[in-house]
Order: C-alpha cells, then sequence, then structure tokens
C-alpha cells in the first residue's frame, strides 16, 4: 500500500482520472521524446467516451503542443484490457514514430500499466486490510493516525498540513465565487447562496446547510477547472474537505487533530485503492463517492472520540450505503449528478458518524467485505454506467 501522498494530491480539476492522470501522463512523455516534431495521442474508452467533457484534451494538448503539433484520435468503442482509461502516446520525427507509450489512468491521478505493475516498490504499509489494522490497533493501545504515523514517519504531518491548508484555500475560494459553470448546461454556482441563507436558520438546519455550502464550495471549483484535493478523486473532492471544514469552523478541534483526522481518512481510502478500485470507470462513482463518504465518515468519527471499531463502522456505513451507485455525468461534464452527490454525501458521512458513535461499534458487515462487494459490483456494472455517458442519467437528460 502506498504512501498517502499518492492519494492526496493536489491539481486542477474536473477530473483526477481524466484531467490530472492524462495530463502527468503527457508530462512523463514529452520529457522522454525531446527530440520529436510531432504527436498523436489515442484515448480509448472511457477517456475518449467523456473526455471532451473532462477536458481530456485540453490536458495533454497543455503540454504537448507547446512542443509540437498534436493529435488528438478519440476511440470510446475500444476499451483495453488493463484498464477502461487507455492512452497511446506516439512520438513522431518526420512522420515515423520514434517512441510509443500505452499508460492507463488508473483514479485519483495515479497512472499504471502491465510494466509499472510489475515494478512496485515494497509497500510502505505492511498491513493493508482494515480487520488487521484495527487489530494492530488493539493490541497496541494506539488508533488509525498512528498506524499512518508508525508507517510513513513523522514527516507525514508537513505534508498533510499542507494538504489541510489546500483544501481550506479551496472551500474559501468556492464560497466567494459565483456565476455559471463552464459547459453546455449552464450550471449556476450554488454554494455561495447556501453559505448565506445558513445564516437565518435554526441550529440544525444552519448546520446542514453549511455541510452543503462547503462541500459545494470544492465541488463546484473543481467543475470550473480549480485547484482542488483529490479525497480519494476530483469528483469526489468536496465530500472530505467539506465535513472537516465544518468541524474546525463550527467547534473548537485544534489543527493536529484535523490532520489525524486526515491520516485516518487518507488510511481507509488507501484501503479501498489497494483492494478495489477508486476509479469511477473501472467500478462507477460507488468507488469515487462512495469511498469519499467513508473517508469523511472515519474522520469525523475519530473527532468525535470514536474508537476503531466505531471508526471502522462509520466508514462501513459510508461505502455500504452507496453500492452500485453508477457514474454517469450528463454530457460528460463533472456536474450533474456529480456536484450535488459531494454536498450530500458529506451530510450523509456525519450521519453514519452519529449512528457509529451510539453504538459500541459492533456491526456484522466488516469494512474489508463492503470493499470487496464494492470491487465485484463495479466490475458487474456494464460499461455504460461506468463514466462513458452512454446510460443512467447521461442518457436523455439533455438535448441541445
Amino acid at each position: 500500500m502506498e504512501s498517502l501522498r499518492e492519494l492526496y494530491k493536489v491539481g486542477c480539476g474536473p477530473s483526477s482520472s481524466h484531467t490530472m492522470g492524462p495530463k502527468r501522463a503527457a508530462e512523463q512523455f514529452a520529457e522522454r521524446t525531446k527530440g520529436a516534431d510531432a504527436y498523436r495521442v489515442t484515448l480509448y474508452g472511457s477517456l475518449a467516451a467523456t473526455g471532451k467533457g473532462h477536458l481530456t484534451h485540453s490536458a495533454i494538448l497543455s503540454v504537448l503542443e507547446s512542443i509540437a503539433p498534436t493529435e488528438i484520435i478519440w476511440k470510446p468503442d475500444v476499451v483495453l484490457d488493463f484498464h477502461p482509461n487507455g492512452m497511446l502516446f506516439e512520438a513522431l520525427q518526420g512522420g515515423v514514430i520514434v517512441d510509443s507509450w500505452t499508460i492507463f489512468s488508473v483514479g485519483g491521478g495515479s497512472l499504471a500499466n502491465e510494466n509499472t505493475v510489475a515494478q512496485l516498490p515494497a509497500s510502505i504499509y505492511p498491513l493493508t486490510k482494515i480487520q488487521d489494522i484495527k487489530k494492530w490497533c488493539y493490541d497496541e493501545g494506539k488508533t488509525y493516525w498512528e498506524y499512518v504515523e508508525e508507517c510513513e514517519g513523522k514527516e507525514i504531518w508537513d505534508f498533510l498540513d499542507y494538504i489541510w491548508e489546500q483544501m481550506c484555500q479551496t472551500v474559501q475560494r468556492g464560497l466567494n465565487n459565483d456565476g455559471v459553470l463552464p459547459g453546455c448546461l449552464k450550471i449556476a454556482r450554488k454554494a455561495s447562496t447556501y453559505y448565506v441563507k445558513s445564516k437565518s436558520y435554526t441550529d440544525s438546519l444552519s448546520s446542514r446547510a453549511k455541510i452543503y455550502a462547503y462541500a459545494l464550495a470544492v465541488a463546484e471549483e473543481n467543475a470550473s477547472g480549480g485547484t482542488v484535493v483529490t479525497a480519494p478523486t476530483c469528483g469526489s473532492c468536496g465530500v472530505l474537505p467539506g465535513v472537516l471544514y465544518h468541524m474546525t469552523t463550527s467547534r473548537d478541534f485544534l489543527k493536529v487533530r484535523v490532520l489525524r483526522a486526515l491520516a485516518t481518512a487518507g488510511l481507509f481510502g488507501n484501503v479501498v485503492k489497494t483492494n478495489a478500485s477508486i476509479s469511477g470507470a473501472e467500478v462507477g462513482c460507488q468507488g469515487e463517492i462512495g469511498v469519499a463518504c467513508a473517508m469523511a465518515a472515519a474522520a469525523a468519527c475519530q473527532l468525535f472520540g470514536g474508537t476503531p471499531a466505531q471508526i471502522e463502522y462509520a466508514a462501513e456505513m459510508g461505502l455500504e450505503h452507496h453500492l452500485g451507485l453508477t457514474c454517469d455525468p450528463v454530457c460528460g461534464l463533472v456536474q450533474v449528478p456529480c456536484i450535488e452527490r459531494n454536498a450530500v454525501a458529506a451530510a450523509r458521512a456525519l450521519d453514519a458518524n452519529a449512528y457509529a458513535t451510539l453504538s459500541d461499534g459492533s456491526h456484522l458487515v466488516s469494512f474489508d467485505k463492503v470493499v470487496e462487494v464494492m470491487k465485484e459490483t463495479g466490475l458487474n456494472l456494464p460499461s455504460l454506467y461506468r463514466e462513458t455517458s452512454e446510460g443512467g442519467l447521461a442518457k436523455g437528460v439533455y438535448r441541445k
């Protein structure tokens, strides 16, 4: 299991798999083909099906076209075996291919192919299942964030401090931005309105309105191509910051406790990334919003003093109750239903925390079992429900 540095990434939206990943791939290919006088990039499967709405081509061209003329070829009907988000980069000199590279954007901005999988370095986390990590917690009298520190070293806190600062800046930018989001849907930003309205409500409704506002602020920044933190992806980036920002602004939690909650959230997200997937193109939106909800629920439960069992229970509910969630973005934009899902999942994460802390932590279904079922469910979903915009809400909702 990789470092949390590979889970929490700072970059531009609207999609970690369709924008951040392809841009990173273009940068790496450009570095190894400095003498090329032209480039050709073929996009396959989900990358081709929703790439225009996700600005995949713009991300790639922003790197390669400044070096040499670049052609983008779209092949949505061709899905390569390794992963639905396939890319073939070709460098040309005098019309002859001098280098080629097939790489896949596997979620959260990460890249992989058959060769990189074979060459993965040894994991820095010896335990990769929550069941085993929870046992370690009870055996050692510690909790999840301490396991993160044990594996990552104390320097992880400087990294998480940077991540938290970036999350806060995104929330604040989103709350202060108005207008219409880019794209054909003409969706107006709502975060600032929700925040203003929260001031006139009673405590309970005001609290809920603020959670919505903070999550919307981040999701809308992402949809506009702004800077966000993958948590675990760009499409689900509003859930965890929305919950934690609300916790810090409504209660007197010290920053050190928030960073520990970020570590715990990252650990749960990392377990899913390792044992299943956080890619909407591979397992649907349950791997994005579902995992984000689980991460936020675990973080909230820790902040409220939950035991390792209660924290696991909160995360398990966050993921379990998103099982089967499809990824069907209208027009391929990370807007409908994506933005609303961030707000609702943030509120659901707090509900999962409350439910878990009212219990003694005992529960029948383990987090690891839900991760296993989520992967199986996602792989059994027809491709039209896995970020291709060929089914579900994406089919027939919008007419030009």
